[in-house]
């Protein structure tokens, strides 16, 4: 018997039901949040910094699929790799063997990480994360993690643990016994060392959340604090990290940082293939596989499959040969300065910050009394509405997707693909530039959109 199976036909046939399959099957709030702030595209197709929608108009995207998009959609080297590592028919994962895919990843990412030795491949940011926390516990013996507050390291059950946004872990305890501190507080961190059961600080170089740089010299001496104490450095560089911030690891900006653990994930995928991995100290990985007994003690079904590392070896493969790092720091730092030379001329920007192609634009309480009137309008129905209205706008105007940084935040995050140029620079910054005109002249359509939200944050209440 043949099966035939036609996926484009089905496309054809059933595309158009996208949103009423997500409201009957799938998480049916989606559908409805799109549609409230008129976010429900039907994009069509995607190619580098842009997808199209169903009408041919272009989008330029600065959101990346969350970081994942870090070469773009569809770069032609990772396909390439994709469909060489599947015309190859190789015997994957079998588990009763040492495939050389993995350990070719692995080589390549060790390279970048010096001071380094092994990696555990797995799925996701999220389960690097769980595995960095596992990793750090046997290791030394002690139950404890240490985070920051605001911090985002996933949602699965211990990287919940570890997450500093209350919105998160509401609902879902308990938890394990982890700890915040708050993002640059040595001394909160040394106290917390002091009791002797602390087994690591796992800290994102640059919070997601907000776009919050760790403060010069945090990172160098939360580690020393750390060692003199036995506990372990953990570096989230799953959004951060394969060049976001202008370095191969955020980290890296402060001399000094070796972390013990580094999580990475996102855009290793090239947009493809979910693929995790969580980088270590030779010491750590021998303690947790101490014997033949040992060897399945942390494992993963589906790590280290093949397309997921030919897809990991071709984004660092295009990262090396394309110099990706370099035009981030280059392409982020022309943005970036653009950006902030906006924040004299309008009273309701307050801040752009950032490094590479990772800047969080801040707004904030106007000082004129009919913008402040209308602030405040806003942040009595809800915070974070306002960047809401301009995230809409940029969009529905202007066909450029971004978001919102986090919840009852008035940031916007921008995290394009680390391909764009001057070209999108200019996109981004003339749409922007029109949008905030928009705000301060009073433009009608946007407030009455910003009182569309007002009446949908009450009736969420």
């Amino acid at each position: 018997m043949t099966t035939e199976f036609d996926l484009a036909k089905l496309l054809a046939e059933r595309g158009g039901e996208r949103y009423e399959l997500h409201a009957r099957h799938l998480n049916h709030q989606l559908p409805r949040m799109l549609r409230t702030i008129g976010f429900d595209k039907v994009y069509e197709r995607g190619e580098g910094a842009y997808f199209w929608d169903d009408e041919g108009n272009d989008y330029l995207d600065m959101l990346a699929g969350f970081g994942v998009m870090g070469l773009g959609r569809h770069h032609p080297v990772v396909r390439k790799a994709l469909h060489d590592v599947l015309d190859a028919s190789l015997a994957d994962l079998t588990r009763f063997d040492c495939p050389p895919l993995p350990g070719l990843l692995a080589e390549k990412l060790l390279a970048h990480s010096p001071h380094l030795d092994r990696v555990f491949f797995c799925n996701s940011g999220t389960e690097a994360v769980e595995t960095a926390l596992k990793f750090a516990r046997y290791a030394t013996g002690r139950p404890r993690i240490l985070y920051c507050a605001h911090a985002f390291h996933g949602l699965t059950a211990g990287s919940l643990s570890v997450n500093g946004e209350a919105a998160f872990r509401d609902g879902f305890a308990p938890l394990l016994p982890d700890t915040a501190v708050e993002l640059g507080d040595l001394a909160a961190l040394e106290r917390e060392l002091a009791r002797g059961d602390v087994a690591g600080f796992v800290v994102e170089p640059i919070q997601g959340k907000g776009v919050h740089e760790v403060p010069p010299g945090f990172l160098r001496a939360a580690q020393d604090s750390l060692r003199r104490h036995g506990a372990l450095l953990i570096a989230d560089e799953v959004q951060t990290g394969l060049g976001r911030t202008g370095d191969f690891y955020a980290h890296q900006h402060e001399d000094g940082v070796e972390p013990d653990l580094v999580c990475v994930a996102k855009a290793l995928s090239g947009g493809y293939v979910p693929v995790g991995a969580t980088l270590g100290k030779e010491w750590i990985f021998k303690k947790v596989y101490s014997s033949m007994d040992r060897v399945l003690v942390h494992s993963a079904s589906f790590g280290s499959n093949a397309q997921a590392m030919a897809a990991g070896l071709a984004v660092l493969s295009v990262i090396e040969d394309e110099q990706v790092v370099a035009n981030a720091r280059v392409t982020g730092e022309l943005l970036r300065t653009r950006l902030a030379a906006l924040v004299d001329r309008y009273e309701l920007l307050h801040e752009v910050r950032g490094r590479g192609l990772m800047i969080g634009i801040e707004f904030g309480r106007p000082s004129s009394l009919g913008l402040r009137s209308r602030w405040t309008m806003l942040q009595a129905a809800r915070k974070g509405l306002f960047a809401q209205m301009v995230v809409v706008p940029l969009l529905q105007r202007h066909r450029i997707l971004t978001q919102v940084s986090g919840d009852r935040l008035e940031v916007i995050k921008l995290i394009p693909p680390l391909i764009i140029g001057e070209p999108e620079v200019d996109r981004f910054v003339e749409a922007f530039t029109a949008v905030m005109d928009d705000a301060h002249g009073g433009s009608g359509l946007m407030w009455d959109f910003g009182k569309t939200l007002v009446k949908q944050a009450v009736a969420n209440r």
